[in-house]
């Protein structure tokens, strides 16, 4: 089984990037074969609507994407982390999630996948964040295994910050765990 994490921050190390490792850490703990994409150091161009995707099967624009379409279609399970900008997702999370289009509308390549949100604010926006993230997993036709939000500022203020009931790195953990257990259950192997 093949969960991919992808970091969708500018900032290295960052908040984002702690809690979608501890996603991964989770998820390899029940025996998941992981990998973590940082979109802050790809190229991803904005969909141009050109919809040559939809009569190809392939969208047109050469860039990191490709190799991003590559491990979504190949992962069971896909944890999507981004920062709260302005109320909103990153423009990393906005560039990647537009140019999913891609896969949407030739066959539904994401269908049937599990996702786990991260999220990471400062102090408001957080709950719209997720709710944007889950609606994502929706309209590709996902299983939602959960999410999380991860409150702090500074680099690093997640590992102290307190979540609802548990720490967001108990949280984070929870949501690999989670999309683990599910993928299982799908392929009738639920512990």
């Amino acid at each position: 089984m093949k969960v991919i994490g992808i970091v969708c921050s500018p900032r290295k190390g960052g908040n984002t990037e702690i809690l979608v490792r501890e996603a991964l850490d989770g998820a390899k703990s029940l025996g998941a074969t992981v990998e973590l994409i940082l979109t802050g150091d790809k190229v991803i161009e904005p969909c141009n609507g050109c919809d040559t995707c939809i009569r190809t099967e392939v969208c047109k624009i050469d860039d990191d994407m490709q190799e991003i379409y590559r491990k979504l279609v190949d992962a069971d399970g896909i944890i999507l982390g981004t920062p709260v900008y302005w109320i909103n997702v990153s423009a990393q999370a906005k560039l990647l999630i537009d140019r999913t289009y891609a896969l949407l509308y030739t066959g539904q390549k994401l269908r049937n996948k599990v996702g786990g949100a991260i999220v990471a604010v400062r102090r408001v926006g957080g709950g719209q964040v997720l709710g944007y993230l889950y609606m994502f997993f929706t309209i590709h036709g996902m299983l939602i295994a959960g999410g999380t939000i991860g409150y702090g500022w500074k680099k690093g203020d997640v590992v102290q910050g307190d979540g609802m009931l548990w720490k967001a790195l108990d949280e984070a953990r929870a949501v690999g765990e989670s999309v683990v257990r599910l993928v299982k259950r799908m392929e009738g192997d639920a512990d």
